[in-house]
Parts: C-alpha cells; sequence; structure tokens
C-alpha cells in the first residue's frame, strides 16, 4: 500500500484505501467529501463535538464516512488505516500523528490531496505564494491580474476556499492563485508548482513548532517548511530582496533544470527582478531586453494604499503574474481594479483629527512592524496569543512613534514586558477584561490618549482566539467600538 500511495492520483483506484481524516473544519470536510467521491473509505475523527461540526458529520455520515466527534476521538488512530490526511491546525505532534509515524503510514495534508487529485489528466497549473505576512494580499492581487488578463483563475487555499474544492469544481481553470500557510506546506510531498514566492519569514506560529523536530529550533522548523514550496519549482522561485532568509531558501531548493530564480524589491531593480524606478514598477526579469533596460509595469498610483508593504505584495504578485505570461497591461489593470479587504489597514472612523485604523489581520510581531510603520504617532491597540513571540525589538524600533499602548488578551503581559524593558516612558494601559466587549473599554481608553494627528490603531501582533472567533471579529468589535465612541463624543 505504501508504494501504492507514493504514485496514487486521481485516476486510482480509491476504494482500496482506508484514509482517516484527522479534522472536520474547513479543510477537513472538503478533503473526507473528495476522498469520498473518489471511492475511498473514510473515517473522520474531531475532538470538538461543537453543533455546527456535527451537521457536517451528518452530511459525511450519509455520503458513507464514518465519523467520531468528542474528547477521546483523537486519542488513537483506527487500527484499519492506510493514510492519515490532516487538517492545518493539527500539530504534528498530535497522539494520531505519533501513533501514524510508528506504524509508517503516510500523513498527507489536504494540499497533498488536492494535488495528487487533478493528476495526471486535469492539472492546472499553480502559482503559490507563502510567507509570514503578506499572503493573502499578494494572492488576491495575483487572481486581479489573472483575471485581467482573460484567465480563467481562483484564489484558494488558505485565503479561505480550500484549493480541493476548486479541483472537485466543474469549471476548467487555466490557472490557480494559490495561499499557503507553514502549517499546509509542512505536510506536502509531490507539489510541482509553476512558480512560487516566499514573501518574507519572520517568528510566528512556534508554539505549533514546539517539540516538532528535535533536530531544529522551533523558528528553524517553521522556516524549513516556509522553503519548501521552493521544491520541484518549474518555472520561477520568486523571493523578497529585502530578506536575505528567501533568496538563501532559493538558492537551497531542489527545483527542475532550468528553474529562475526572480527577485521583488522597493529599490531600482537589476537583472531578474522586479522592482521600482520613477514611481513606476518595472520589470527586469521577463524582458528579452532586461541586459540594459526595463518595462513599465504598473504606476505607484495604480496600487490601493501607499502603505511599503502594500507593495511588496503588489511587486511580488507582478512577479508571479509575469512568470506566467501575463501581460504587462494584466498587471497594471488588475492593481488597478483591486482593493484592501476588510481589517487590513482599514480606516473605520475618523473624528476631531484623529482616525481609527483597523489592521486586526497583524496577527504577528512582522505585519504589526509594518502597520506601526505606515503612521507618525500612534494610540495602539494589541494584545491577544502572542504564539510563543517576543515583542521587545517590536517596541524598540518604533517607540518613536508610540504615543500610548491599550493591551487586552491573554499574553498582554508578553508586551507589557516589552514596554518596561525598552520603552518605559510611554504609557501603558492593560485591561483585564476576557469577554469580546473588552474592546470597547480599549477603545474608550484609546480615544482619551489620543490627540488631534494621532491614529488609534489596531494592529494586535497577536492572533485573536483567546476572545474573538478570529481576526474579523475582532476587527468588528473595534470597528463598532470605534463609531459608538465617537457618536457618544458628538453628542
Amino acid at each position: 500500500m505504501i508504494e501504492w500511495l507514493q504514485n496514487a492520483n486521481r485516476l486510482s483506484d480509491w476504494s482500496q484505501v482506508e484514509v482517516t481524516v484527522a479534522g472536520i473544519g474547513t479543510s477537513g470536510y472538503a478533503a473526507a467529501d473528495a476522498l469520498l467521491e473518489y471511492g475511498a473509505r473514510v473515517t473522520v475523527i474531531d475532538a470538538s463535538d461543537a453543533e455546527a461540526l456535527a451537521e457536517k458529520a451528518a452530511v459525511l455520515e450519509v455520503l458513507g464516512a464514518v465519523v467520531h466527534l468528542g474528547p477521546g476521538a483523537t486519542s488513537s488512530l483506527p487500527e484499519h488505516c492506510d493514510l492519515v490526511v490532516t487538517s492545518p491546525g493539527w500539530r504534528p505532534t498530535a497522539p494520531v500523528f505519533r501513533q501514524a509515524r510508528a506504524r509508517a503510514i503516510p500523513i498527507w495534508g489536504d494540499v497533498e490531496v488536492a494535488w495528487r487529485l487533478q493528476q495526471p489528466d486535469r492539472a492546472v497549473p499553480w502559482l503559490a505564494v507563502t510567507g509570514t505576512n503578506g499572503k493573502t494580499t499578494t494572492v488576491t492581487m495575483l487572481e486581479a491580474m489573472l483575471k485581467a488578463a482573460g484567465l480563467t483563475a481562483c484564489a484558494v487555499g488558505n485565503v479561505g476556499r480550500p484549493v480541493l474544492e476548486t479541483v472537485l469544481d466543474k469549471v476548467a481553470y487555466d490557472c490557480l492563485a494559490v495561499e499557503l500557510s507553514s502549517f499546509e506546506l509542512h505536510w506536502v510531498e509531490s507539489l510541482r508548482l509553476h512558480s512560487a514566492a516566499v514573501l518574507n519569514v519572520e517568528p510566528d506560529h512556534l508554539e505549533w513548532y514546539a517539540g516538532a523536530d528535535d533536530r531544529l529550533s522551533p523558528f528553524e522548523a517553521y522556516a524549513a517548511d516556509k522553503a519548501r514550496i521552493y521544491h520541484q519549482v518549474v518555472h520561477s522561485c520568486v523571493y523578497n530582496v529585502a530578506d536575505p532568509r528567501t533568496e538563501a531558501m532559493v538558492a537551497e531548493a531542489d527545483v527542475v533544470e532550468g528553474a529562475r530564480a526572480i527577485g521583488f524589491t522597493s529599490g531600482i531593480p537589476a537583472v531578474s527582478m522586479i522592482g521600482v524606478v520613477d514611481s513606476s514598477i518595472v520589470d527586469r526579469a521577463f524582458i528579452p531586453q532586461r541586459r540594459d533596460s526595463a518595462q513599465e509595469l504598473a504606476s505607484l498610483t495604480d496600487l490601493p494604499s501607499s502603505a511599503p508593504h502594500v507593495l511588496a505584495d503588489a511587486l511580488a504578485a507582478a512577479s508571479l503574474a509575469r512568470s506566467f505570461g501575463i501581460s504587462a497591461t494584466a498587471v497594471r489593470n488588475g492593481l488597478r481594479s483591486y482593493s484592501l479587504g476588510p481589517h487590513r489597514i482599514q480606516v473605520v472612523a475618523n473624528h476631531g483629527g484623529v482616525q481609527w485604523v483597523d489592521d486586526s489581520k497583524a496577527t504577528n510581531a512582522h505585519a504589526a512592524a509594518a502597520s506601526l510603520a505606515g503612521f507618525d504617532s500612534v494610540v495602539w491597540v494589541a494584545g491577544g496569543l502572542a504564539k510563543g513571540t517576543r515583542f521587545e525589538d517590536l517596541v524598540r524600533t518604533h517607540a518613536n512613534r508610540i504615543r500610548a499602548a491599550v493591551l487586552i488578551g491573554a499574553d498582554r503581559g508578553v508586551l507589557e514586558e516589552a514596554f518596561a524593558a525598552e520603552a518605559p516612558q510611554i504609557p501603558v494601559i492593560s485591561l483585564e477584561g476576557t469577554g469580546p466587549e473588552v474592546m470597547a473599554e480599549a477603545v474608550d481608553r484609546a480615544a482619551r490618549l489620543a490627540q488631534p494627528g494621532d491614529t488609534v490603531l489596531l494592529a494586535p501582533a497577536c492572533a485573536s482566539q483567546d476572545i474573538y472567533r478570529d481576526y474579523a471579529d475582532r476587527g468588528d468589535w473595534f470597528a463598532r467600538s470605534a463609531q459608538l465612541q465617537i457618536a457618544k463624543e458628538a453628542r
């Protein structure tokens, strides 16, 4: 069976395979559904028995799956199991994975399943993006460029829609723009991407990687998973000139012969780079005359924001698009049609010379740093789940622009320690509330601290699930609270 699985694809006889799917969330449900459609015998396990999951379980049971939910359901692997398929959030140290490794049972992620189920006769090129920050913006910008070129394309993966759903679509896609998290890359083995980009690599999700590999530190293991995106790339490995780690990953990657290294930079590009000259994004990578000239792709005024990290994302998206033969006109038109999604440096209110900005998507220190860098004077609302990271460097670097800080969430103490060590002169208010309404108190305190010309910025540098459903829920609470605060002050 091991040898069979090594070569398994869409045309294989899946009816002989016993698959255990770990997790019944969005990606787990999609994996179970797809494997059932191809005839596999599927057992689904999940430690939660929440009502929403029970509804999904009922559907899968109708389709022929065996489903075990609730405490104890994930403590042991079923006796009859040839393959384990995991959801991205499951840590490598989970008991079922230890048992699978002990029994020499392969473990795939849903992305690996998706890749195999489009081979060999329905293969669609994938342009893939990973990185600590900017993945969703880059992949949706890329989607806009592909569509502007008249292609049938879709942004999938960690961006929200499981790639497996797209593989099962009846739509004949020309290309997929795929966002891949380190969690998803951890479990892939046979991807052969057309082109791939690593946007940046900074400490994040260190708690997920603790104990995952005895040979590597959590950050080294995290970075190693990011680097997996370049393995067997066919056309272009796109790296960030400003982040030497990404270039080193390309240098070490085992790619298909002929694949190129393409850099993106906010400065003047060298040969084989896309960069900026005189307020224009230009290409010195994919034109015949790149040795001595460049082709204009777009103006910086075509971007949805002047923030430096938005420019970086646009450069990466343009690099991937150009690797796929997308015209300069389509790159420009894609950028012109693009708007940033909610909770990404989104102005949600203005009053009395103070603007309120929701960047709840800034869920780690690197993202928060990019957000803080866009404003001159900030009352910073931050905190949540720190995911094993520290914030001393962040506070020290941006202390000159932080007027005050209001901290919330389970790991606000880690931020307090950073301020105490690096910027004790900055006023810090730490709120103990554990319910979502703590945001209203945070907004009230921030309003008292803010002065005309300031920005009250929600850029938490932390994950949200200690208090909120997700970063969007947290951002919504911030926006509503800011608008109510302004209405109260206007009375």
